[in-house]
């Protein structure tokens, strides 16, 4: 292989490494949303993002009936659709269930040694893949679309040897990810909405004191965190096939990227994410595609080791 040849491999790993990783960063930021403001590990995050997948799978059937034809954006629409039915979903599940074991109960819980939230989302989690099976069978299935299938040339770079090709598909929903971050980034530190939601994450018992509902926003933080997740795998719908256990192959990835970036900051989740699909993808250029995930783990480890606290977090020094 020559030089030509590795470079337009490099470069093609690198691209797609950006266009997947910014979807998972926005994943990663719905899962470190939920974790900054309830200090809570939600093991169901994965199996919320099915719901967005299979969210967005039923709208894009509403607006293109027969799934052919209709308009090239229709999966796009249906992903930001998909989003408000898994925040709904998101807030029932935590007032009924999550939030009897977080907040104040919570810290009770904890304090006696019992740890029932992790017990909580991993059932959540089994109840939703197993409730996804039975309702929508095993079958894998997938949103297409025209874009997906076709892509941009970029170049020649050098001569008539390196070229690029950016799918269609992918970049228009790699951009649609990076505004909905930079929109929630906006969200949190200009609204009030965002202050209430941060107030309650630094110290639960001033933000009551100050007149701010903790369990309302600790609600809300559940919704819009598994929300944004959700949008994320109505993203990867339009690229990827799906079936209601694909939430394990993608948890294991959100919580890296979250540990990577820094737990609590929703920008090093973003990065975080982005550094996972980053290497996930440029791993394919000397690993067989089933050992992506041993490469993702290694860089992982590799950065924990020389930044426990990850790459945007803060050291916490202890007493």
């Amino acid at each position: 292989m020559n030089g030509a040849q590795l470079a337009e491999n490099f470069l093609q790993a690198l691209t797609a490494g950006i266009l997947t990783g910014v979807i998972y960063g926005l994943m990663c930021v719905g899962l470190s949303l939920i974790f900054g403001v309830m200090r809570v590990i939600n093991f169901a995050q994965g199996d919320f993002m099915m719901l967005g997948m299979y969210a967005a799978w039923f709208v894009f059937g509403l607006l293109v009936p027969g799934g052919s034809g209709g308009s090239v954006f229709a999966p796009y629409i249906a992903a930001l659709a998909a989003g408000p039915m898994v925040f709904v979903a998101g807030v029932l599940v935590h007032k009924l269930l999550v939030s009897r074991v977080t907040g104040m109960r919570g810290n009770a819980l904890e304090s006696e040694g019992h740890y029932a939230q992790l017990i909580l989302t991993l059932g959540i989690a089994l109840i939703l893949q197993n409730g996804g099976l039975f309702v929508f069978g095993s079958q894998p299935v997938s949103i297409s679309t025209p874009l997906s299938s076709n892509a941009w040339e970029v170049g020649p770079l050098y001569g008539e040897l390196v070229s690029v090709f950016v799918n269609q598909g992918q970049l228009v929903s790699a951009v649609i990810a990076a505004i909905a971050v930079l929109g929630f980034v906006v969200l949190m530190n200009r609204s009030r909405l965002g202050k209430a939601l941060r107030a309650a994450a630094d110290n639960p018992e001033a933000a009551l004191y100050m007149g701010i509902d903790v369990e309302r926003a600790h609600r809300i933080a559940f919704g819009f965190g598994v929300a944004i997740t959700g949008v994320g795998g109505g993203l990867l719908a339009s690229s990827y096939p799906f079936q209601p256990y694909v939430g394990l192959e993608y948890v294991i990835v959100m919580y890296a990227g979250v540990v990577l970036g820094g737990l609590g900051s929703v920008s090093g989740a973003f990065f975080g994410g982005l550094t996972i699909g980053l290497v996930q993808q440029l791993s394919t250029l000397f690993l067989p595609q089933q050992l992506q995930n041993t490469a993702i783990f290694v860089v992982f480890l590799a950065i924990v080791l020389v930044r426990p606290q990850g790459l945007f977090g803060r050291a916490v020094r202890r007493a």
